[in-house]
């Protein structure tokens, strides 16, 4: 027997009860006491709205008790009498799971229809992409989609987990950006987190015949799906590890230069562009690549900064399911560009991008005597990077929390030793790939 809840319905009525808005002890206990801020701030503004707007559970119990009825407020004595008297409306199944499934999907497909990303994943719930996506978010705690799997597969997913999760979501974004220490992925926002996450994941899960689409596209053995979701789980660390990290082949990209907008935006395109050439240059084993990239790295940096307002102008004009194969297409023009030794003008980055005449760029011009946001974190980011570390060897920007390796002025095979005279901060691929 099962007890289908259409539209979240009872969840919701269970969240007003326990006043647990995503930020109490069910949560904690559900999320591994591991909420972000911004859910935190979510919850605290759901719970203020359903105080406001209707009272909190609390507030009835309290007027069931007071022995004066009469003198409570006639629309609160009106839904405490719905309150005492009305029952719930349960629809209840018969059969097996499969039974219950259908008929969860049925109801929940009509009046107000389940989010497409998580009808996505209730459905591929058993996929290794879905369970792999699942676990990262939570940096692999929180609920157990991987419970059923034997210990090695549950303990390596667990570990996996929350290595990607680190990499990927740390520190937790603030706004106004108040620092170039940014997170590669963005928020920590479940929903905007999980379809980055599922995007990465079959990205860097890509065979060479490039069928992986969509989750549904990703073909696996249901015998071995705890193997193949620790599978998933490396392939995307291989991935990320020459975005970021401390690897000799990392190119410790900048987030605030790859991955963010003019105004400390996150910017999705960027950085799942910029992911799926590095992916498709490590399936055709392209190392040349990554060594002509260190020669224009300056220039590109340089001409990513100073046309930020542009590439968003360029992002926002595409259609939103293809804004990745734009960026894409862009970043590879410009670096193909600077290899053969060209200058690039505005209006190449436009056409780089597959767009004819022009895109006028620029902000919002408020009439508020206050600073935006958005304001106080392009002003930041600009007057940061200014002054921020860049990389003896190839005079690229440094993001010196996340990729950061210590080089040898005088190497060692030279008789260079480990004094502060000789040590300089440099990228790691630039350490390890170029200099050696």
């Amino acid at each position: 027997m099962f007890v289908i809840d259409g539209g979240h319905r009872l969840s919701v009525l269970r969240a007003w009860v326990e006043d647990d808005y995503g930020d109490s002890h069910l949560s904690l206990k559900y999320f591994g006491k591991d909420i972000s801020k911004e859910q935190t701030k979510a919850a605290i503004a759901t719970r203020e709205l359903v105080d406001k707007t209707i009272g909190s559970w609390e507030s009835y119990q309290k007027l069931l008790k007071r022995e004066d009825q009469d003198g409570i407020d006639p629309v609160k004595k009106k839904r405490l009498s719905n309150l005492t008297t009305r029952g719930l409306s349960v629809q209840w199944v018969s059969g097996n799971i499969d039974k219950a499934e259908e008929s969860f999907f049925n109801i929940n497909m009509k009046g107000t229809p389940l989010d497409e990303l998580e009808e996505t994943l209730l459905r591929n719930r058993f996929n290794p992409i879905a369970i792999s996506a699942r676990a990262i978010i939570r940096a692999g705690k929180g609920n157990k989609y991987w419970s059923s799997f034997d210990n090695d597969s549950k303990e390596n997913i667990e570990k996996e987990a929350l290595k990607l999760h680190k990499i990927l979501f740390d520190p937790e974004i603030s706004i106004p950006v108040k620092t170039l220490d940014l997170p590669l992925s963005g928020s920590k926002g479940v929903r905007s987190a999980l379809q980055i996450l599922i995007d990465l994941l079959l990205l860097s899960n890509l065979k060479i015949d490039k069928k992986n689409k969509k989750i549904t596209d990703f073909l696996y053995d249901e015998q071995k799906i705890g193997e193949i979701t620790v599978h998933c789980l490396k392939n995307l660390f291989k991935l990320i590890s020459r975005v970021t990290g401390n690897d000799k082949g990392s190119l410790g990209l900048h987030p605030a230069i790859y991955f963010y907008g003019p105004t400390g935006r996150h910017s999705i395109p960027m950085f799942l562009g910029t992911c799926s050439l590095i992916q498709e240059k490590l399936l055709n084993n392209d190392s040349l690549f990554f060594m002509k990239f260190i020669k224009i790295r300056e220039k590109l940096e340089l001409i990513l900064i100073e046309n930020k307002d542009l590439i968003a102008g360029v992002l926002q004009r595409a259609i939103s399911t293809k804004r990745v194969d734009t960026y894409k297409l862009l970043f590879i023009n410009l670096i193909n560009t600077l290899l053969n030794n060209k200058e690039v003008t505005e209006q190449d980055i436009i056409s780089f991008s597959g767009f004819n005449g022009k895109i006028l760029a620029g902000e919002y011009v408020s009439s508020s005597e206050k600073f935006s946001d958005d304001s106080k974190s392009k002003v930041y980011i600009y007057a940061a990077l200014e002054t921020a570390l860049k990389c003896p060897e190839c005079n690229g920007y440094v993001d010196s929390t996340k990729s950061m390796s210590y080089d040898h002025k005088q190497r060692v095979r030279d008789g260079g030793k480990g004094t502060f005279n000789n040590c300089q901060l440099m990228h790691p691929i630039c350490n390890q790939a170029i200099k050696n």
